[in-house]
């Protein structure tokens, strides 16, 4: 899936630390249902692993705003769609952007803000149905992921690992994972429609970037 819910970046996250704990590949993991049997103890495993997680991210030294900005700066006129933090090797961000006709995969150092592989590039034809329909309403909204990723550090007082677009009530928002204190949270931002968006609210935007968005709301990731 090129476009990830709130569910799938949280999953991501799990696994990458999951990898580094047991050393063995895996599958990203499902969501589990509290009233099926061993959710108490996938819970208290989930736990384990956030606090894995936010330790290794409170060690790096680049920030998920930079790591955009890097990604970007490759392609210029490119936007991110999505990115996360990797710990399943060396700590990296994983970058998607798109312009135009391409998409492509980045990999960011989190402590040296190198590129640590090989990029990756496909065309919009290889998206399926759902995530095209994403990348081309991306084309009419005016806020950026960036901007998504600065009101949520603000709003919950932390550090943004992971963003990108989902559907909400089939509006497209922004979900940005944060870690804040010794937990994670996930905060959905939701763009203003371009018609709605007049000059005198993309100037407030720019003085205040709370302004940029209809609604916000932040909730605990487990």
């Amino acid at each position: 899936m090129f476009l990830m819910s709130k569910k799938h970046l949280f999953a991501l996250i799990i696994w990458s630390a999951t990898l580094v704990a047991t050393g063995a590949d895996a599958d990203v993991p499902q969501t589990v249902d509290a009233s099926t049997p061993g959710a108490e103890t996938q819970g208290d495993t989930d736990e384990a692993v956030v606090r894995r997680v936010i330790a290794q991210f409170h060690t790096t030294h680049v920030p998920l705003s930079r790591a955009m900005a890097i990604a970007e700066r490759l392609h210029e006129g490119s936007r991110t769609t999505d990115i996360n933090f990797d710990i399943s090797g060396p700590p990296v961000y994983r970058v998607r952007t798109v312009r135009n006709e391409r998409v492509w995969e980045n990999v960011v150092d989190a402590n040296t803000g190198g590129i640590a592989e090989k990029e990756t590039v496909a065309s919009l034809k290889e998206l399926d149905r759902e995530d095209l329909a994403n990348i081309v309403a991306l084309k009419w909204i005016k806020q950026e992921l960036s901007e998504a990723v600065q009101v949520a550090e603000k709003a919950t007082a932390g550090n943004a690992l992971a963003g990108g677009l989902t559907r909400q009530d089939g509006k497209l928002t922004f979900v940005v994972v944060v870690a804040s204190g010794d937990d994670l949270k996930e905060v959905m931002l939701e763009p203003p429609k371009v018609e709605k968006l007049s000059s005198n609210r993309h100037y407030a935007h720019s003085r205040d970037g709370d302004q940029a968005f209809q609604a916000m709301v932040i909730t605990d990731s487990r």
